[in-house]
């Protein structure tokens, strides 16, 4: 008759047992990330699913089904992705039409193999607007001892941007991520023009301002081009006045 001690010694080595099966039957995979532009449609892949798999799902969270693939049948569960995906039966990739940012999520594949277990991968996507046009504005500009306080900035209402701010001599490490640039203008580090980039992982705008001294806005070429065009304008009508 076993004694208390081995009773629980019993339990023991059934947890443990558990354990491994749980861990063997169900086996994760690392995931994948995809980034994608909204509006645009994407091919959600897994390279290695098994060839002996007798049920495949599609998740958009761990209990949310978009798709069903058994023995040849495929039933799909409509509720966001209504009339928006579409199950490959080659390769078993999700199609997802028109992408919106709400579909960004850790969606699961959920493999039923023929021996009953299961396997299971995760792909991270990752859905982006455009990044907004970017305009650089100069808050300030204060000349003192042939020195310059320069003041720009080129904030956008969007949070999940990059900012990288370039000058002559490449990006400028001093203000990496940040929407203003603030800067002491020297003859040592003159730079005649300054970019601000504003970026996502899928895609960028930029603007550039140009100094002709450290403290003096240039003059664009568009500008002076309007100008010259308007004095020869004036010229023309003058002479066929007279």
């Amino acid at each position: 008759m076993c004694s208390k001690r081995c009773d629980e010694r019993l339990a023991l080595k059934f947890l443990l047992q558990l354990h491994l099966f749980l861990a063997t039957s169900t086996q994760g995979h690392s995931e994948r990330l995809v980034t994608a532009l909204s509006g645009s449609n994407v091919s959600l892949q897994i390279h290695n699913l098994p060839k002996n798999c007798q049920q495949l799902t599609w998740f958009y969270t761990t209990n949310q089904k978009i798709v069903e693939w058994e023995f040849n049948k495929t039933n799909y569960f409509n509720f966001k992705f209504k009339d928006r995906v579409m199950l490959d039966h080659q390769s078993f990739a999700l199609y997802i039409y028109k992408v919106q940012k709400e579909d960004s999520s850790t969606y699961l594949v959920r493999v039923l193999k023929e021996a009953g277990d299961e396997e299971e991968w995760k792909v991270t996507l990752q859905v982006f607007d455009p990044v907004p046009k970017a305009a650089i504005k100069i808050e300030n500009t204060r000349e003192l001892d042939n020195n310059c306080d320069l003041k720009l900035s080129c904030a956008v209402p969007e949070q999940s941007v990059r900012y990288t701010w370039y000058g002559d001599s490449g990006p400028i490490l001093k203000v990496r991520q940040s929407a203003v640039l603030e800067i002491t203008v020297t003859p040592s580090n003159y730079s005649r023009f300054y970019t601000c980039e504003i970026s996502n992982p899928v895609s960028s705008e930029n603007d550039t301002v140009y100094f002709t001294l450290p403290c003096k806005l240039a003059r664009s070429s568009g500008v002076s081009w309007t100008a010259a065009w308007l004095m020869v304008l004036v010229l023309i009508v003058g002479s066929l006045l007279t």
